[in-house]
């Protein structure tokens, strides 16, 4: 990419973000879960290798346990060799999108209307775009950081990392060697809040947790028969009651450190009372906008049914049903959620998980929390960084196998009306051209002072 671009009063980054992430979203990168029908992350990883060798690194390029599962490592050498390193990682996968029911092409890239288009705009190749334009500048201007910093493009996010950031930890763990923290996507958004006085304030939230991802496959046997019989041992009708029951299931309210301090943070800003035991919890996390989704979805474990099958033919009886749930478990909660599932489903119909991934917390301390909060404070000094735990999952499950710290920190400065979190998976996904000029700055300056 040349640099002929770049426009008086940014620096090289901020020059060349925007149109990295629009490159980046045309590399059609859709992750089906299936390898027959993924093409896989090969071209854009190459791309990305590409881009990095062309100011001097010397790049990485794996496939992780399936042709076309793409992955790039480069790594800035720092001061301090003695300092663990810090990883900035981003995977390149995305999931798929039907163009007939967006505004402009998924795949487009579009610049329009102030905003970056496209699948990918803010899961995640927005904050791949300002990691590759913070390295590429660093590279060629001779920036050395205070540590080494590793950059990881991996593949597979979007259906549980078997076939990229699990599949790495386990057969290549020396492509990261040296490394004690890490940061990632889902986390380092603005979420603006209404004060008392009649002010608002940012608030930047900082994904130090995450709950458990489990995709859980649930099958009925019974007697195949005419549809047209008397039949009480219908495998159809024995699902259908397991997952009704499981999917109007409410679990109960945990409160976790990480939400516990969310809550304390948006109660003193706004001066609302989020108390656990008021009746109307859920209609006060409401007051919060569209990141009242996220939140209530941490103070409790879901079972969302998501797939169903069984039968084929209308007079036909089948032998079997099967039904997937997307279930998200909360840290501790293992083993009591799997009980409760236990007795909702019943006797009558099995169970097994297809992935499980562990549930992730860390603390909201530390010299990396510092620079987080100073380079926030740098570009928006009025803000205040505050924990949150995510309600889905990342790939920072998988890097925590090997005792690496990870957060959520893609900053992004967001308008106070836009619903950030139905952008991700959504029609019409877009990151807003300021927001990722004001993240490319913020990030060069954590990367200058962690």
């Amino acid at each position: 990419m040349s640099t002929d671009n770049e426009v008086p009063g940014r620096s090289r980054a901020e020059s060349e973000v925007v149109e990295l992430v629009s490159s980046l979203i045309r590399f059609d990168t859709s992750n089906t879960g299936d390898l027959a029908t993924t093409k896989g992350e090969r071209e854009c990883a190459e791309w990305v290798a590409g881009q990095l060798e062309e100011v001097g690194y010397e790049t990485e390029y794996v496939e992780s346990g399936a042709p076309g599962r793409g992955n790039v490592f480069a790594r800035l050498k720092g001061a301090d060799p003695n300092r663990g390193a810090l990883m900035l990682h981003g995977h390149l996968d995305v999931v798929p999108a039907e163009p007939a029911d967006w505004q402009v092409h998924p795949f487009s890239g579009a610049v329009e209307d102030g905003y970056v288009w496209g699948r990918g705009a803010v899961d995640m190749k927005d904050m791949v775009g300002m990691i590759l334009a913070v390295a590429r500048s660093f590279k060629a201007e001779g920036v050395v950081p205070p540590r080494d910093l590793v950059f990881a493009f991996v593949a597979d996010e979007e259906a549980g990392g078997r076939y990229g950031c699990q599949w790495l930890v386990e057969h290549r763990p020396d492509l990261f060697e040296g490394v004690t923290e890490a940061v990632g996507e889902v986390g380092g958004f603005s979420l603006t809040v209404p004060r008392p006085d009649g002010s608002e304030r940012r608030l930047y939230l900082v994904e130090t947790a995450e709950k458990g991802l489990g995709w859980m496959r649930l099958t009925a046997r019974g007697r195949a028969g005419h549809g047209s019989f008397l039949h009480t041992d219908n495998a159809v009708t024995t699902l259908a009651q397991a997952v009704a029951r499981l999917g109007t299931h409410q679990f109960p309210l945990v409160m976790t450190d990480a939400v516990a301090e969310f809550l304390a943070a948006a109660a003193e800003e706004t001066g609302l009372d989020f108390d656990p035991a008021s009746p109307d919890l859920d209609g006060t996390l409401a007051k919060l906008g569209s990141i009242a989704n996220i939140i209530g979805a941490t103070l409790r474990d879901t079972a969302n049914p998501t797939m169903l099958a069984a039968g084929y033919k209308a007079n036909v009886i089948p032998q079997t049903a099967e039904a997937v749930v997307d279930c998200r478990i909360l840290p501790g909660r293992r083993a009591e959620f799997e009980k409760t599932v236990d007795e909702l489903i019943g006797p009558d119909v099995e169970r097994e998980w297809i992935t499980s991934l562990d549930s992730y917390e860390t603390t909201f301390d530390g010299d990396l929390v510092d620079a987080m909060n100073g380079a926030i404070l740098e570009h928006d000094p009025g803000a205040r960084t505050v924990p949150y735990m995510l309600s889905g999952g990342t790939d920072a499950k998988a890097f925590a196998k090997l005792g690496i710290r990870c957060f959520g920190f893609a900053p992004l400065r967001l308008p106070p009306d836009l619903d950030f979190s139905a952008l991700f998976h959504g029609v019409d996904e877009r990151v807003p051209v300021d927001s990722l000029l004001f993240g490319t700055r913020v990030l060069e300056h954590f990367l200058s002072h962690s």
